[in-house]
């Protein structure tokens, strides 16, 4: 990958927790970040209707009604990217639909994301943060190890068209 211009970097953003107001924005961010994933894989909502790239407002309304937190990353007035978090157990989290709009990518945004459950997860006193990718997403595996990720599984689930990779990162 080219270096990016610093200035563009270093853009100003924000990520804000969200409310039930936030919920079209979310499943519009969602969506579009994981439009080109689907159409890599083949997914459809007829063979993967839960896939992220199929997200709707209600799907996030009735996680928030679960407790799942929601998190938007804006810089100039938009969105650019979401995240949301969900306790599974009272040491572990599981880090949800990290989503960055591609026209702003490679700024970093997802590193913030990532580094805001992170930071979250330790303040709700968990020990570790973990995550479910389609194995066959070599690139985002290893941007997942560099953010501190471990592969720990893989899964086939006769629901899904795709084996499931699950990876972990240990919180100190």
């Amino acid at each position: 990958m080219q270096d990016l211009n610093p200035s563009v970097r270093r853009m100003e953003y924000r990520i804000r927790p969200c409310t039930r107001e936030d919920t079209a924005v979310l499943a519009e961010t969602i969506r579009g970040a994981f439009l080109e994933v689907a159409e890599r894989h083949g997914l459809t909502e007829q063979n993967c209707p839960r896939h992220a790239s199929n997200c709707t407002a209600v799907w996030i309304e009735q996680d928030m009604d679960r407790g799942v937190a929601y998190f938007l990353l804006e810089t100039d007035g938009q969105a650019a990217g979401s995240v949301a978090l969900e306790r599974a157990k009272p040491e572990v989290v599981y880090l949800e639909r990290l989503a960055v709009l591609p026209r702003f990518r490679g700024r970093g945004f997802g590193e913030a994301l990532v580094a805001r459950v992170l930071a979250e997860a330790r303040a709700m006193g968990a020990r570790a943060v973990g995550i479910g990718v389609i194995a066959g997403e070599a690139g985002l595996i290893d941007w997942y190890r560099r953010q501190g990720f471990a592969e720990t599984e893989k899964r086939d689930f006769p629901h899904l068209p795709f084996l499931v990779s699950f990876m972990h990162c240990p919180l100190s």
